[in-house]
């Protein structure tokens, strides 16, 4: 039997050492230290304008609450009174625009979706109880929208802030939720002529919700609760016709209008 066996050179590893060395690069986790500290950054940044946000979202709304509580012919007022509050939104809106665009929309989108949607719902809400031109009872297009906050609408081709089509979606049904109420506040305030415009509005926007394929299980959940605004609007028009408030071919107009 040949002797091949193979020379080993004897090594100076002093073999403690050799036992609590590291088996794992401590400058992976240098890196992975310095990426989560660079992401708490920008959401500190990004949360600075969402606060700004908020605040600005709440002096609005407070504003615009009082459509509940005046006549219509006090709208364009109260209206107007909310410009300078929604300018000061839209330069803030610009500024987490310019930062959020720096990185990956939808790995942070979450942090302000909500912001953006009482912004949008805001916008909508005013116009819809003024109008463009005065006419009360108008829905604003979601480019419209983007226009009016300085932001560009659904955008596909690069990964840039922008307003999606749910949010827009979304604000559209808090519009309806809030109508519901105004349409029993108008009839406290005597107007009864203003139930019946938010009926035709509402059940317009059910029809159209109805014929889409929502893919958001939250949008689509939502849009199913639209039924329960369009019957609450529907017990204050019958109400106002029981009692002989508005003329009964009105109401058979909203019927039929609704079954359309």
């Amino acid at each position: 039997m040949s002797n091949n066996k193979m020379d080993i050179e004897p090594t100076n590893v002093d073999p403690a050492a050799a036992a609590n060395a590291s088996v794992v690069d401590p400058e992976i986790f240098e890196s992975v230290q310095k990426q989560i500290d660079e992401d708490s950054q920008l959401r500190d940044e990004l949360k600075g304008y969402l606060k700004s946000m908020d605040r600005q979202a709440r002096q609005i709304s407070s504003i615009l609450s009082r459509a509940h509580s005046v006549p219509s012919s006090a709208l364009p007022q109260l209206v107007a009174s909310t410009q300078s509050i929604f300018a000061e939104q839209k330069v803030t809106i610009g500024q987490l625009a310019e930062a959020a665009s720096k990185y990956p929309y939808y790995k942070y989108n979450n942090i302000w979706t909500r912001d953006i949607q009482n912004a949008v719902f805001a916008v909508i809400f005013a116009r819809w109880l003024v109008g463009k031109d005065g006419k009360q009872g108008e829905l604003m297009t979601i480019e419209e929208v983007g226009e009016a906050l300085g932001i560009p609408v659904n955008i596909k081709d690069r990964d840039t802030f922008h307003l999606t089509i749910e949010e827009y979606l979304q604000s559209i049904i808090t519009l309806i939720e809030e109508l519901s109420r105004l349409a029993v506040n108008s009839v406290t305030l005597g107007d009864y002529q203003r139930p019946m415009l938010i009926s035709r509005f509402v059940k317009d926007l059910h029809s159209a919700f109805q014929v889409l394929n929502l893919k958001n299980d939250i949008l689509r959940r939502r849009s199913d609760g639209i039924k329960y605004n369009v019957k609450k609007i529907e017990d204050v028009v019958y109400d106002l016709s029981l009692r002989n408030l508005v003329p009964s071919k009105q109401v058979e107009v909203e019927g039929e209008a609704g079954k359309a």
